[in-house]
């Protein structure tokens, strides 16, 4: 998701996806350490987005 998509969410769905993108981030982990990745490239891009998430929260709180 773009960064500006990401400052049209609200504090708490930013958290929320924050959460998601944390625990999606697990499974790829424990997926590609077990071979059973279907998209090893996604974890890359699930960073990338926690990455986002967490900018613009504090962008916010500054």
């Amino acid at each position: 998701m773009k960064p500006a998509k990401w400052r049209d969410l609200s504090d708490e769905e930013i958290q929320q996806k924050a959460r998601e993108l944390n625990e999606e981030i697990f499974n790829l982990r424990f997926q590609l350490s077990t071979g059973m990745a279907k998209n090893p490239s996604r974890l890359g891009q699930a960073r990338r987005d926690l990455a986002r998430a967490l900018t613009v929260l504090r962008e916010r709180k500054a």
